[in-house]
């Protein structure tokens, strides 16, 4: 080698030692603020994460004294709602057994009002004849049919439980001895009869009543009947479930219109429809008549120029003259053995015509 290529060599490899230090300083300069630039955005985490633990432990402190209070409040309500619910129950249960109470006042006055019903039917039953007396009830009074039915059926059951324990009176037995209980079936034994009493006489007044108001249907229809007869109607124009058609009177002669009501029914029926129809069929029969007549008038030509023809070829109508006869002979050669022309039924239905 060369004094030159040492010398370019050795300045070759001072160069590049030169530059590999550079370099490396750059290199440690980048790192420095790299760890420079870590360390300042770890502590502004560091300080991000207290902050954020405190405001997170502030939240749970609230959160805490929020849910007791909402605790203290649900108990409180809980307490009123529970307060409210011992009032309406104790108010409906007051409610209920003032209804229960009068209820049962209505149903012994109500029973006590029957009982005596009963004791004045059977007065009426020691009377002779039956009795039509029909007593009359304010207009605006309901009849118990109705009042009945207006109620449900809580009602009618909370009724029949009430007015059970009014007539089923308890037995009380219990502590009775023998004696005492003999008298007691004694008792229920009587009552049983007096019961059975009471219901065949209901029966038997029930059968009278039917009777009577089959009586008096009766007799109104009889005075129906002649109530009709004097107003000049039909004896059974009063008695339907309808009134009878009101009879229309003449406006201009001033008499009872004595038409049927299929009569009076008629005069609106019909119109223009109508007069056309009785029209064109008047023009049809008129047409069709002097059809068939000429028809007729036809088939009777027809006939008689058939007979006339049948006739004349059996001989029994005479021929034509003689001259006519004598001048067919004597035409031409090529004429011979021809038959006469015949013109008698030309002229006759000529004629006819």
């Amino acid at each position: 080698m060369s004094d030159d290529e040492e010398q370019y060599s050795g300045r070759a490899s001072q160069k590049e030692s030169g530059e590999n230090i550079e370099f490396m300083k750059r290199q440690e300069q980048k790192r420095s603020d790299l760890d420079e630039q870590i360390r300042e955005y770890i502590a502004e985490w560091r300080k991000q994460r207290v902050k954020e633990e405190e405001e997170l432990k502030r939240l749970k402190e609230k959160q805490a004294k929020r849910k007791v209070t909402r605790a203290e409040e649900e108990k409180k309500l809980a307490q009123k709602k529970k307060e409210e619910e011992e009032r309406r129950q104790r108010e409906f249960e007051e409610k209920k057994q003032r209804d229960i109470e009068e209820k049962r006042r209505r149903l012994e006055e109500s029973e006590k009002k029957r009982q005596a019903m009963l004791q004045s039917m059977k007065d009426q039953a020691t009377k002779k004849g039956p009795n039509f007396t029909i007593t009359k009830k304010e207009e605006g009074d309901l009849t118990p049919a109705q009042i009945d039915r207006s109620k449900t059926k809580e009602q009618i059951e909370e009724e029949k439980r009430i007015s059970l324990s009014i007539r089923i009176k308890p037995l009380e037995i219990e502590g009775l001895s023998a004696d005492k209980l003999r008298v007691k079936a004694t008792e229920l034994w009587e009552a049983i009869v007096k019961l059975e009493t009471e219901k065949y006489d209901l029966e038997e007044r029930q059968k009278r009543q039917e009777y009577d108001l089959k009586e008096l249907k009766e007799r109104q229809k009889q005075q129906l009947r002649h109530k009709a007869l004097k107003k000049g109607l039909d004896p059974e124009a009063l008695t339907g479930k309808y009134p009878p058609k009101i009879q229309v009177a003449s406006k201009y002669e001033r008499r009872v219109d004595t038409r049927s009501y299929d009569d009076k029914k008629k005069l609106f029926e019909g119109g223009y429809d109508t007069i056309l129809a009785e029209t064109n069929e008047k023009m049809w029969k008129e047409k069709s008549d002097q059809f068939m007549k000429r028809n007729k008038r036809s088939d009777q030509t027809a006939e008689g120029f058939y007979r006339e023809t049948m006739d004349r070829t059996e001989g029994t109508v005479p021929g034509p003259p003689e001259d006519e006869a004598t001048e067919v002979v004597r035409r031409a050669p090529g004429q011979e053995g021809r038959r006469p022309r015949f013109t008698g039924g030309r002229r006759r239905r000529e004629g006819c015509g």
